[in-house]
């Protein structure tokens, strides 16, 4: 039941960094696109002030997640809940002091890129974070051959898939009252991008 993704391994400590880093001292962190659950596991027990509560629209894997937390000792991981960051007015919430999305951006469909704003707008209070982290393409920076590789393979197995353009998702971040106010150059490539509303 519980999934593994060999990523999370390799990249759990470096997020974990930029979230000590842009996360508040208090509070609930929306975890958008949990996937194994691993990742929750790992940030919710080495953050224990903030309550994390993960996500995923797909039901294998809520039930990873769920088997992860069965295993974990401490108090502050939620039981996971069915989301879809595309159709935003199911989510269910109410409020949240930040939201973490990890590689979902690319993995998906456009739209649910546009949901995750339009969702996370009536979340957050002025000033609280959206964090992505993920593989991006930016203008005027080299987009480097195992990337455009990456790329590639992504829109093969889904032409809706795909790594997205940074100045694209600023945009749809100002559509919904968010600015970028912070890029983290991570390992392998990848980048964490912090997202403020009202910034």
């Amino acid at each position: 039941m519980k999934k593994h993704a060999p990523a999370t391994l390799r990249n759990r400590e470096a997020i974990l960094a930029v979230l000590q880093q842009e996360l508040p001292e208090w509070g609930t962190v929306l975890e958008v696109a949990s996937g194994s659950g691993e990742h929750a596991i790992y940030f919710a027990g080495r953050i224990p002030q903030l309550a994390w509560q993960p996500s995923d629209p797909d039901s294998e894997a809520v039930a990873s997640i769920r088997a992860y937390r069965d295993e974990y000792d401490g108090v502050n991981l939620r039981d996971p809940v069915t989301l879809d960051a595309s159709a935003p007015e199911s989510w269910g919430m109410q409020h949240a002091e930040a939201i973490v999305c990890i590689n979902m951006v690319h993995i998906s469909p456009w739209p649910a890129t546009e949901g995750l704003f339009a969702g996370a707008a009536p979340l957050l209070a002025e000033g609280a974070p959206l964090i992505l982290y993920g593989p991006y393409l930016e203008p005027g920076v080299a987009t480097t051959r195992s990337n455009l590789a990456f790329d590639e393979g992504l829109r093969a197995r889904n032409p809706e898939w795909g790594l997205r353009d940074i100045a694209r998702v600023d945009d749809v971040a100002r559509t919904h009252g968010f600015a970028r106010t912070a890029r983290h150059e991570m390992p392998a490539n990848n980048l964490s991008l912090v997202y403020r509303r009202g910034a």
